[in-house]
């Protein structure tokens, strides 16, 4: 599969989270919620995720090896990146067909 599509959803605020990201794969499977966040050490993407009964966080997709979590890392921060230098309006808003609110 390849990537097809990146949305990136700036978000404000003082917080670390910087931007929610929708990626598109092969144009035939698509995963929201993807997380743009500053840390320590610089912007790093952290995979969709749900809290268990337990109060841990478990990813709910995620890769399956290092390559490709590498790959999809840089694909969508170079999008984020794409998406502070050209002034224009986040994409993947309430009124983007592609964006889904659960």
């Amino acid at each position: 599969m390849e990537i097809t599509d990146i949305r990136v959803r700036r978000v404000g605020g003082e917080g670390k989270l910087r931007a929610y990201v929708t990626v598109t794969f092969s144009d035939c499977f698509v995963v929201h919620n993807i997380k743009v966040i500053h840390g320590r050490g610089g912007v790093f993407i952290a995979m969709p995720s749900r809290r268990t009964n337990a109060g841990e966080y478990k990813d709910v997709a995620h890769p399956i090896n290092s390559d490709f979590r590498t790959t999809l890392q840089n694909e969508i921060l170079r999008a984020y990146e794409t998406s502070l230098g050209d002034g224009s309006v986040p994409s993947g808003g309430e009124d983007d067909p592609a964006f889904d609110q659960e």
